[in-house]
């Protein structure tokens, strides 16, 4: 039958899942730049599966602090900023401590400073490449 297909490597998924059912099953939101390798890795992944993924390109339209704030109640504020970056360093904020909310609202105004991507699917998150964690989620998605 055409269009049917298996999810290669997940041992949960190896029955064979109509390919219409993954894309229905599942909507992910990924926050990133495309000059980001982890990015067009997540992007790559999820088209990949036939996932239906919406990207918001930092570049053309920062992450409002609202959004950033789901990431920071789960992970925490460290975990987002990309202190290794080269934003990070031209901007001579290694050294920089600031309150929580003032780091939301560099990073709201400055997204390369962030950690990518930001993949969203319900309330689920990851920061930046978390193949593993997809893969559990399309199990989830289609089990």
């Amino acid at each position: 039958m055409a269009g049917w297909g298996v999810i290669p490597h997940h041992p949960a998924l190896s029955r064979s899942i109509p390919r219409e059912d993954m894309s229905q099953a599942m909507e992910v939101q990924v926050f990133g730049i495309r000059k980001s390798a982890d990015t067009r890795k997540a992007l790559r992944f999820f088209a990949e599966r036939r996932v239906t993924t919406h990207f918001v390109d930092l570049t053309v339209r920062a992450a409002s602090p609202g959004e950033l704030k789901r990431f920071v109640q789960r992970f925490g504020i460290e975990a987002l900023l990309d202190r290794d970056g080269r934003r990070f360093a031209d901007l001579g904020l290694r050294a920089a401590r600031y309150s929580d909310e003032r780091w939301l609202d560099r990073l709201a105004q400055e997204p390369l400073l962030l950690r990518m991507p930001l993949v969203r699917w319900g309330t689920k998150l990851t920061i930046g490449d978390a193949e593993q964690e997809w893969r559990g989620w399309l199990a989830e998605a289609v089990g």
